[in-house]
């Protein structure tokens, strides 16, 4: 049995450019956590690119939308696994190893959480929903978000439908506002992954509001004049 087939392809570049340019960001990015060695997060990203380039140049085959598909799948759950044990290590940092000189690394390794946190679950939103672009494209699929667009068809394009910066902005907005300000979730594995995305930054927030606190106690215990803590005893140490 035939997949859904992209009757009207939506374009691999937006999605395809994201990946890249957060790969080359990171590779910026000093000091930063590392669980597992870079290069094999490029070879994620190429796993996931391969597909897309071909679902670009072949318009849309099902074999390729299916391979799209599941390297995305997989790519999520490596993210979620690693970002785990990224998490346990920044949480070292601020506990078993609260220098200064790790605040930089606390900052980096955060921002790198973060965003990957955005662009894995944009990627995730734009698979499942109506069956991934294909299923969007023939109408295929039942949908697990709803948009506010089609409410007012005389304000948006005939036959207008998600692309994946509609995605993009749904995983922003989970990230940061803690809400679907813009589409609401349908289903249950809709609302579970959101879930999830809200439940890493709200972690993430916290490690680091505690690494930032700690930071700036010992910023203004150091410059307390000499033999001020002698009568503050609990600030010792």
């Amino acid at each position: 049995m035939n997949g859904p087939v992209e009757t009207s392809r939506e374009s691999r570049w937006p999605p395809a450019l994201t990946l890249l340019g957060v790969l080359v960001f990171f590779a910026m990015l000093p000091h930063r956590v590392h669980v597992l060695p870079v290069w094999i997060f490029w070879i994620a990203a190429f796993a996931v690119l391969v597909p897309m380039a071909a679902v670009e140049l072949t318009r849309a085959n099902t074999r390729w939308l299916r391979a799209e598909r599941a390297t995305i799948i997989a790519l999520a759950l490596v993210y979620l696994a690693n970002t785990s044990a990224e998490l346990a290590d920044v949480i070292g940092i601020i506990t078993v190893r609260p220098r200064d000189g790790r605040l930089l690394s606390l900052l980096s390794s955060s921002v790198v959480i973060w965003v990957s946190n955005v662009v894995v679950f944009s990627m995730l939103y734009w698979q499942i929903d109506r069956g991934g672009p294909g299923g969007r494209a023939s109408k295929s699929g039942k949908p697990d978000w709803v948009f506010p667009q089609p409410a007012s068809p005389e304000d948006v394009p005939p036959g207008w439908q998600p692309f994946f910066f509609d995605y993009l902005f749904l995983a922003y907005n989970t990230a940061t506002a803690f809400s679907p300000t813009d589409a609401l979730p349908l289903t249950r594995r809709a609302k579970l992954l959101m879930m999830i995305e809200s439940l890493i930054f709200t972690t993430l927030g916290a490690i680091l509001g505690i690494g930032l606190g700690q930071v700036g106690l010992r910023s203004v215990i150091g410059a307390l004049p000499a033999g001020v803590l002698d009568h503050l005893p609990a600030l010792r140490g």
